[in-house]
């Protein structure tokens, strides 16, 4: 996977959902993990050519425990030369500790995107990009399915009337394959969650089923995509430029 064609699949998104308009100031949510820094690497290659002029900056919530590096991140940002800011908070320690929650993760997301959503703001930026890809989408419309009873998944755009701020998913085409293909291509430092819930979650379930789906009958995530493209949902509906 080359950085060309990440781009192609970002700037397609871009394009297909109005994603980026100039002047934008975007920050990119940085966890540390392989779909984050593809959607650094990818928006900062965008930034040089894409016709509508905006800027980058890169934030990370780091939940306070004690085994994150984040210094080769700190290095590759400087690289880029693109703005690094590192929010430092207790959330582990509440979650872990202090409520001893038996499914973290709801409330550990909530908060990183609070505390995410305020350092976006403090930094002037008027869009947050997160790195949810294909995969991802089609995940979560399973996971409202089968928990929930319902046809959902979250949108390629969302705006955040209370926060008045816009997220953007651009790299909602790629699949989570083609991000692993480029992470090992150019040897990016992906940093390890040290979450202790990482691996052990709803959404690893689902993931471990879709994979099996689709050897099962090949081509069978691709088609569950493309009924979400096409399901009228809240959100899909501006696809190739459809109101």
């Amino acid at each position: 996977m080359t950085l060309q064609k990440v781009l192609s699949y970002i700037r397609r998104a871009a394009d297909d959902y109005h994603m980026i308009e100039s002047g934008d100031k975007i920050a990119v949510g940085i966890s540390g993990g392989k779909d984050s820094l593809t959607l650094l690497y990818g928006l900062h290659g965008l930034m040089r050519f894409y016709p509508k002029p905006f800027t980058i900056c890169a934030v990370t919530v780091d939940l306070g425990f004690d085994n994150l590096n984040l210094s080769k991140i700190k290095e590759l940002c400087a690289q880029l030369e693109v703005p690094y800011t590192i929010v430092n908070t207790d959330i582990a320690n509440i979650i872990f500790h202090e409520r001893k929650e038996t499914n973290p993760c709801s409330l550990c997301a909530k908060m990183r995107k609070g505390a995410l959503n305020e350092a976006i703001k403090a930094a002037g930026c008027n869009k947050v990009a997160y790195a949810h890809h294909k995969d991802d989408v089609v995940e979560t419309m399973l996971m409202s399915l089968i928990f929930e009873g319902r046809f959902h998944t979250f949108s390629p755009v969302t705006y955040l009337d209370r926060m008045d701020l816009t997220v953007i998913r651009p790299l909602m085409y790629m699949n989570e394959a083609d991000v692993i293909g480029f992470i090992n291509k150019f040897q990016v430092p992906v940093v390890k969650s040290p979450c202790p819930a990482d691996g052990h979650t709803k959404r690893e379930y689902v993931k471990e089923l879709l994979k099996k789906l689709n050897q099962e009958n090949p081509g069978v995530k691709e088609r569950m995509f493309t009924a979400i493209q096409n399901g009228n949902m809240e959100g899909w509906r501006n696809y190739y430029g459809k109101q």
